[in-house]
This record gives C-alpha cells, sequence and structure tokens, in this order.
C-alpha cells in the first residue's frame, strides 16, 4: 500500500466533543435520511467522518462521492494541515457496494459499475497526492477496498480482502495492498480472504499504530498535532517526494531525492527552520510556498 504519512486511513471513532467544528458539512444521497459523510474542521485539523454504519460504510458511488468533495474542498487552504479519516459504527469500510456491482444487461448498468470502480481509484490516488497528510483512526473491520485505507488502528481491529469468497478478487485493493505488505502475506490475504488481526497488520507493516481502543483518539490527534507544528509547504514537498521516489529506482530515487533538498533549502521556511535551530528558538513558519530569495 502506497502511503500518506503513516499508511492510508482506515477506522472508527466515537465524538467525544474535543474538537470544536470550524466549519461542519454534511452529505446526504437521495435515499439516505442520514448524511453518509460529515466534515469537520478545527486548528488545521479536519475530519472526515463515514456516517452509514447500517450499509458497514460501503463504498457506494455517493459515498466515494462524499468522500471525494470532503478531501478536495479547501485542499490547498494555508489552514489546513491535515486529514484524519474515520468511520462511525463497527464496520469502518466494507469496500465496495456489493449491489451496486451486480450485473444486468443493459449499457447503464455497465456505465454505473465502471463509475463506481473508477471512482474507488480516484479517491485512494487522492489520499495519496493532496498535499497535506492524511491519517485515519480504525476501531473494527476495514475490508476489500477498505483495507487500503489504513493507519492507526485499536487493538481488536481486524483487516482482510474477503472478495474472492464471494467471486470478487479484490484486484484494486491488491495494488494498495501488495505495496504495503510482503508478497506473500498480500497473496495469503487476497487468495483466502481470512481477516489479520490488528498485530499482525502492524508486524507486517499495514498499519503503522495499534493502541488501546480508549486512547485510540487521543494517539491519533497527537500525531496530527505534532504535524502541524511543522512548515506546511516543506511537509507537502517532503510527502510528494515520496510518493514519487518510491516508484522509482535506486539511483533515480536519490536523484530526485536530491534535487528535491536544494528545492527544499530554497524555501523561506526552509531557511528560518536552520536560522531558527542554530539561533536555538522555535521556527516561525510562514506556510507558505515562497522561497527565500527571488
Amino acid at each position: 500500500m502506497a502511503r500518506s504519512l503513516l499508511c492510508r486511513a482506515v477506522g472508527v471513532f466515537q465524538l467525544s466533543g474535543t474538537l470544536t467544528p470550524l466549519t461542519g458539512t454534511r452529505f446526504y444521497s437521495a435515499t439516505e435520511p442520514e448524511p453518509l459523510t460529515v466534515r469537520q474542521q478545527n486548528n488545521g485539523i479536519r475530519r472526515i467522518i463515514l456516517n452509514n454504519p447500517k450499509k458497514r460504510n460501503a463504498l457506494s458511488l455517493s459515498m466515494l462521492e462524499s468522500l471525494r468533495e470532503n478531501i478536495l474542498t479547501d485542499v490547498d487552504s494555508d489552514h489546513l494541515r491535515v486529514v484524519i479519516i474515520s468511520a462511525r459504527g463497527p464496520v469502518f469500510s466494507s469496500g465496495h457496494d456489493l449491489k451496486e456491482l451486480m450485473s444486468a444487461q443493459g449499457t447503464h448498468t455497465h456505465t454505473h459499475i465502471n463509475n463506481c470502480v473508477t471512482l474507488v481509484l480516484q479517491v485512494m490516488t487522492l489520499i495519496q497526492d493532496i498535499p497535506v497528510p492524511v491519517i485515519a483512526m480504525v476501531d473494527g473491520v476495514a475490508t476489500a477496498a477498505g483495507c487500503q485505507l489504513v493507519a492507526v488502528a485499536t487493538e481488536k481491529s481486524t483487516f482482510a480482502t474477503p472478495g474472492v469468497n464471494v467471486g470478487l478478487f479484490c484486484s484494486t485493493p491488491a495494488v494498495a495492498i501488495g505495496r504495503a505488505v510482503p508478497r506473500k502475506v498480500a497473496m495469503e490475504m487476497l487468495l483466502t480472504g481470512a481477516p489479520i488481526s490488528a498485530r499482525d497488520a502492524l508486524l507486517h507493516g499495514l498499519i503503522s499504530r495499534v493502541v488501546p481502543e480508549e486512547r485510540l483518539e487521543e494517539e491519533t490527534l497527537a500525531i496530527a498535532q505534532r504535524v502541524c507544528q511543522a512548515s506546511r509547504p516543506v511537509v507537502a514537498l517532503g510527502k510528494a517526494t515520496f510518493q514519487r521516489q518510491m516508484a522509482q529506482g535506486r539511483d533515480a530515487a536519490y536523484a530526485t531525492a536530491s534535487k528535491v533538498m536544494v528545492d527544499n533549502l530554497a524555501l523561506r521556511d526552509g531557511q528560518e527552520g536552520i536560522r531558527a535551530f542554530i539561533e536555538k528558538r522555535k521556527p516561525v513558519w510562514s506556510n507558505k510556498a515562497e522561497k527565500a530569495h527571488d
């Protein structure tokens, strides 16, 4: 699995009132009485909450459109520093909405299925490509396409790619999972559909941290707040470079990273960070992607 900051994100959490919404947006589908997603933001931290627990937060076309909108809204704003994706209910996401993938006669159905698959890929790619890190809170089950989005998880969480058991091999989730865990582990998950525990997911690199359930929100917010202390353009440059060099061979990756180091040093915040270190003080970030000298 290609990562954003920690991996990519899947999760569940209970709202505790510790984050007062600065902005809040709810997305409804034509058939759902409750909002499919809820977006809240404060102090640079945006929370996107999947809110369809009755359908196991399945990635229907409507859910995916809501999630994409939540990710993209004001994504280039200086006020956005990190995104946390979570979900309500015992299942973060069960992956594709299988009812929408049912084959039937006609061009319209084929187009709808293609749109669902394409939109999943767009959302997963967005998580990698937006300039801010994306973190997840996981407290339950994450399967199929939902299994691509994992980071911080509770001890009771499990992860699986069970599509093979219903005649739909998890081919697209395999792209991300196969880049996160050893090949043989990925193949066992994909061929058997059997779930793995949070501890095994951590061992194999599918997630970055396992915490007790009562500390999930505290631990995730601590990571997000630490990210907010860094310079936004420096983080954005570093995230984009990491993704790019991971797809390259060793020599090309070093060449890419070396060039970006020079670009980083040319930033106003790059120079400010070094100056603050030498002067033994906290840096004062501009959070602007501006060069120190024109």
